[in-house]
Formats: structure tokens, sequence, C-alpha cells
């Protein structure tokens, strides 16, 4: 059953609001515009969420309360769950579980906040507000109606945290998103000797994330604007309820900081630093740095195109799941590399090694005699990967030959071919070995 409208209230019903949380009169008025008015805040003093059976606390809701002239105006109200409650305060005193809610003139309800209620010998009281990261989480282990704890053990997904002689709040002065999890405590109380280990219940612990990890992303530059360097700007987006929050930005070429944290979300690259690909990431901040957080890498591309502008090294770009880690460095492609000289082989590894290897000395002084140099990737005429492919085919020749090396410096016989004399080696040299005769002694 809905209660029915108190005489001198109709003040109350404002465009697009609800009565009661249940009907909405916005039909019955017309306005041109109509102000956004903030939910209003409820807060719980103390401020834990969980009491013993038999305690008070009191709720208190701050939010829009204009002048009314009606003879009985209805400035607040309160909500249990989906019952209206019959105070019209702006603070009231409870002691039953449930979801509290509250709603003033003109505005929208308010967060909620539950109240729990216990009846055992240990409760584990946390924040009812929520808890943003790089701001301090106390958790409270408390005895039945303020008995002292001993033997006080603090629990987060089941492993032990802290551990003191007796009663004591544990504080994490700048929480993390890792600290978020199920707490509980343990401790022994003295009624009125000391009783066994007894446990609270589990409770959840979430930290809010103050602000998101920001993105580097590239300013579109208007087309009236030929010149100049690129303009790169660090997002980020905070909290709803921390939006006032100010935060500094800061931002680097590889690990080089090329600004330090200031106030401005923008860096302009300059002109002259244009020319080859460039690796930056910014990083966001609070004032006091206790919340601290890195963009992916950005990487430029040079003003020509890849083929021209870009040298190719010997290392292949990291994947893409790297690129986005601050803390793995891409490749710098600045210079070409110096042309080096590789043996021409053409051959396989294998084919002909063991005639190849007899003639060569048992220990090598010095490469290859016959090598042909590389062509300058600049003056070939083929595509770049096939030149890649060359020369990777070229290298796992050379590895084979070197191979080869090393096997006949640790078994020579191996190489030269005897591998099925176990004895030592017979050089063929062309004479026919002869067996001498033997003649028996009369």
């Amino acid at each position: 059953m809905v209660n029915s409208i108190p005489r001198g209230s109709l003040g109350f019903l404002q465009p697009g609001t609800k009565f009661f949380g249940l009907f909405d009169f916005g039909s019955l008025f017309t306005t041109s515009s109509t102000a956004t008015v903030d939910k209003p805040i409820l807060s719980l003093h103390p401020p834990w969420t969980t009491i013993f059976k038999g305690e008070r606390v009191t709720l208190r809701c701050d939010g829009y309360h204009p002048l009314l002239l009606e003879l009985r105006p209805i400035s607040t109200l309160w909500y249990l769950g989906h019952l209206l409650l019959p105070s019209h305060k702006k603070s009231i005193e409870v002691q039953t579980p449930g979801v509290y809610r509250c709603q003033t003139r003109g505005a929208p309800v308010s967060d909620p906040i539950h109240l729990s209620v216990s009846n055992d010998w240990l409760i584990l009281q946390v924040p009812y507000a929520m808890v943003f990261e790089g701001e301090p989480l106390v958790i409270r282990c408390r005895g039945w109606y303020d008995k002292v704890v001993y033997k006080l053990h603090y629990y987060k997904d089941g492993h032990v945290m802290r551990y003191f002689q007796s009663s004591a709040n544990y504080t994490i002065p700048q929480a993390r998103a890792s600290d978020s999890g199920h707490y509980q405590c343990s401790g022994t109380l003295r009624i009125p000797v000391e009783s066994t280990p007894m446990f609270s219940a589990k409770v959840v612990v979430t930290i809010q994330e103050l602000f998101a990890s920001p993105v580097l992303k590239v300013v579109p530059k208007p087309e009236s604007h030929g010149g100049g360097g690129v303009t790169l700007r660090c997002e980020t987006s905070l909290h709803p309820q921390k939006r006032d929050t100010p935060l500094q930005f800061s931002f680097y070429k590889y690990s080089r900081p090329v600004r330090r944290f200031d106030w401005v979300a923008e860096y302009t690259v300059p002109e002259t630093e244009t020319e080859d690909l460039e690796s930056y990431w910014c990083e966001a901040a609070t004032v006091t740095r206790s919340v601290r957080k890195r963009s992916p890498w950005l990487q430029l591309a040079g003003k020509g195109s890849f083929s021209s502008t870009l040298a190719i090294t010997t290392r292949a770009p990291p994947p893409a799941s790297m690129s986005r880690n601050p803390i793995s460095k891409p490749l710098s492609f600045r210079k070409p590399p110096e042309p080096r000289s590789v043996p021409s082989i053409t051959s396989a590894p294998n084919s002909t090694f063991t005639g190849t290897l007899a003639s060569m000395p048992s220990i090598p002084t010095a490469g290859p005699t016959a090598c042909t140099p590389l062509t300058s990737l600049g003056q070939s005429a083929y595509p770049l990967k096939s030149h890649m492919d060359l020369l990777l085919q070229e290298m796992q020749l050379l590895k084979g030959l070197l191979r080869q090396v090393v096997l006949e410096l640790k078994e020579p016989h191996t190489v030269l071919g005897f591998q099925e004399t176990p004895e030592i080696p017979i050089l063929d040299l062309g004479v026919n070995p002869v067996t001498p005769e033997t003649t028996e002694r009369g």
C-alpha cells in the first residue's frame, strides 16, 4: 500500500522526479529546461558496515534542500529496501539490517549503504564508503561489545597478512587494485578464561580504480597547418565520484623523459625528430604520486614511406602484444646498418663437406676464403623480403660450416670419413699393402 501525499507537500513534485521511488510525475508538468541536481550523499556514523546485534548507527543524508513555503514540507525521504520509512529528518538512527537509501527534493535516489548485524563473537568491520587507489584502507577486527581480541590474525584470500598480540586495526596506507579480495580475522577472547581461536565472517573488499590507464594518441592536425611537429595527447578518464581529482602528465621517448610531470596532457614532438621511427609513451599520476599509470607504446612513422626512410635491422619487429607493453623496449629503426661480408655458399651444408674438409688444416685460423659481399639493400632491385630470406639462408649455411669445423677439432677421425673404423685410421696412399710371409723353422 502506497502512503498518501501529505497536505501542503505538492511542492516536492518536480518535473522528471519520482515520488517515493515508485511514481513518475514528469507528465504532470511541462517546463522548457530543468537543472541537473546531483544525487545526495548518504553517510554512516561510525563508518562500519557491520555491527553487533542491539547496537545503533546514524545515517545522514547530505544533498540539495531548497527552502519551502508549504506548511508541512518534505525535505528528505528514507528507504529501507523498498519500504518508505516514516522519518523526514536529515539524519536517522537505525539498528535493523538491510539496504538504506535517501532522497532529497528534486534529486535522484542516493547510493545504497548495506548494513549488516551479527551475533558472532568476532566481526570484521570495513569502511562503508568506496576506497579508491592511493587512499588508506583501514580494517578493524572487533570483539563482542569491544572485548579485547588476543593473538589477532588478519587474512586475505586465506593467507595471513598481519599478526598482533592484541586488538589493533590493519591499515594499508596506499591501497592498490591488488588489495581487493576476501578478508577475515581470527583471535581469542577471555570470557573469563582465554578461549580457543575464533573466526569472523569473510568480508569482500573492492578497491575502486581512480582513473583508467592512459592511452597515448596522435592529435589530428588541421589541413591549414601543413608544417610543425606531431602533437601527442595522453588520454585517461577519472571515476565519476573523483572527477575533480587533479592529474599530472609526463612524456617519454623510449626510456628518456622528454617532458616531466606538469598539468598539460599534450606534448608536441619537434619536427626534426619525426624523420625516423620513434617510440613514445606517457604517464599519468596524482599530485602526490600515490597512483601512477603508464600508457602502451606509440610508434611514430617517419615522413617518407616505410621502404624509403626506414632501414630493416637483422632482428624482426616485436609482436603486437610486446609493442603495447611499456616495459618491453621496441625496436629502433634509425640508420641502415653498414653492409657486411658473409660467405657465399650455394651448396647444401652436408653434400660435399667430407671432401672439402679433408683438404682444410686441422685448426682453422681464418674464415672461408671465397666470400662475396652483400649488395646494399638500397641498391638492390629485389624486394626487401627476398634479401632477408637470402641472408637467413646464407647464415644457416655458415652455421653448418662452423659446426663441422668444431666437430673436426673434437673428433678428427669422424670428419675424415673413417667413422666405421674404431682403430687408428690408415690413409690410402695408392700403395697396396703387402703382408709379410712367415717361414717355419725347422
